[in-house]
């Protein structure tokens, strides 16, 4: 008798057309996804009988409503979950935008890895660029270690951005003698004001081995965790609510047939990158966590055994840094309860041009400041909470501000 090996089951996931009917087996946006584990599985409430007997013993046990609970874990690699992340943030990815051929930009080296690049016509903020954005320029014929390297806005005004290079090289001083673009790399997804989506999944469980597998259909997302440790590779698990599973044995297993491959990109690691608090560099953390809620809900109803939909409630982001104290500056953070802001990019490997992903949460309150103790650098635990930025503007335009109008924004240099 063959036993199914987890070395052996292939992840599915295939967005569905519409809520109610499992994805078509050749659908042609189904793809094979990465995981450390995924675990989901059909779960049914049940009730007992409490009637009283002479016979002193349990007369009746029922099964009750039906759902799919589960959870899909990773480490974190670009272009690897990005259905997922779109999918909690109620948004589709869009393309980052694009200055278009500038030829008054100067570029300059300032402290550390930052600088700036300077533009007369002062188009930054009108061409949509927002601080945590990850940007690479194109055109400079000069200096050519500002071509193709990775820089994160750390603030930007419509003449100036002033940014930080990922792999720890400043931009190279040049005046302005070339005509220059600058590019937000790959795509962003972020919580919007309005025309929130909503994502319905078919995920399947394929257990090649012994030929059987589990489709678990009109699937949402209702979590999602990111995990950079100072040392280690990042991780990343997504919470799933679902109403229905449909079983298939040998012969109709496995149940996609036209899956596209699983991602290629390469894991990321805390140790790559950059961290941002309040438009700072820092190097004084030692991990950062956060987490999405989506905050959904599901009510069975008489007469049937599938509840009838999943609901949406609203978008929670909230969670950790642990930080050495060696001032008060973060601890200040917590006591005179300052908004501050996080932003962080983080490559697959430290080259100029590595793939990566970015993290920008413009609005921040810290809701505490616990410190350690033992023979070792003390570090502060400190929670956080990440709000809706009323501040911020449009993705674009006249009207356009330095921050997005949202709680959190992902970009993504692969999409």
């Amino acid at each position: 008798m063959s036993v199914a090996s987890g070395i052996e089951k292939k992840l599915v996931l295939a967005p569905q057309a519409t809520k109610g009917t499992i994805a078509t087996a050749a659908v042609a946006t189904a793809q094979y996804l990465r995981r450390v584990t995924s675990n989901m599985n059909l779960t049914k409430e049940t009730y007992q009988s409490n009637e009283m007997n002479s016979n002193r013993q349990v007369s009746d046990f029922r099964h009750g409503v039906r759902s799919i609970d589960g959870t899909i874990s990773g480490e974190l690699s670009p272009g690897t979950y990005g259905l997922l992340q779109a999918a909690i943030l109620r948004k589709a990815w869009a393309t980052g935008v694009n200055s278009g051929a500038h030829a008054d930009v100067t570029a300059a080296a300032t402290t550390g890895a930052a600088g700036t690049f300077t533009t007369v016509a002062g188009t930054w903020l009108t061409d949509g660029f927002k601080v945590g954005d990850v940007v690479r320029f194109t055109g400079w014929a000069g200096v050519l270690t500002n071509n193709d390297h990775n820089f994160l806005i750390t603030a930007v005004t419509e003449t100036v951005m002033t940014v930080v290079g990922l792999d720890g090289v400043p931009p190279t001083a040049e005046a302005a003698t070339d005509s220059v673009t600058a590019t937000v790399v790959g795509k962003k997804v972020w919580v919007p004001e309005t025309a929130h989506t909503e994502d319905w999944f078919s995920i399947e469980h394929a257990y090649t081995d012994v030929d059987l597998s589990e489709v678990f259909w009109d699937c949402k997302v209702n979590t999602a965790s990111f995990k950079l440790p100072a040392s280690g590779m990042a991780t990343t698990d997504y919470g799933i609510m679902g109403l229905n599973v449909t079983n298939f044995a040998a012969g109709n297993a496995p149940y996609f047939s036209a899956v596209l491959a699983a991602d290629t990109h390469g894991v990321l690691a805390s140790v790559d990158g950059v961290l941002c608090v309040n438009g700072v560099q820092v190097a004084l953390l030692t991990g950062l966590d956060f987490d999405i809620a989506a905050g959904l809900t599901s009510e069975g109803v008489v007469g049937s055994n599938t509840k009838p939909d999943i609901f949406d409630g609203k978008i929670a982001v909230k969670g950790n840094m642990t930080v050495f104290f060696t001032d008060t500056t973060f601890r200040d953070y917590f006591e005179n309860e300052t908004e501050v802001s996080i932003n962080c990019a983080f490559t697959t490997s430290n080259a100029p041009n590595a793939d990566f992903m970015a993290f920008s949460m413009p609005r921040v309150k810290v809701g505490g400041a616990s410190k350690d103790d033992g023979e070792k650098g003390i570090i502060q635990t400190m929670p956080f909470v990440a709000l809706f930025n009323s501040a911020g503007g449009p993705a674009t335009g006249a009207t356009a501000t330095a921050n997005l109008a949202t709680t959190i924004s992902i970009q993504d240099s692969t999409l």
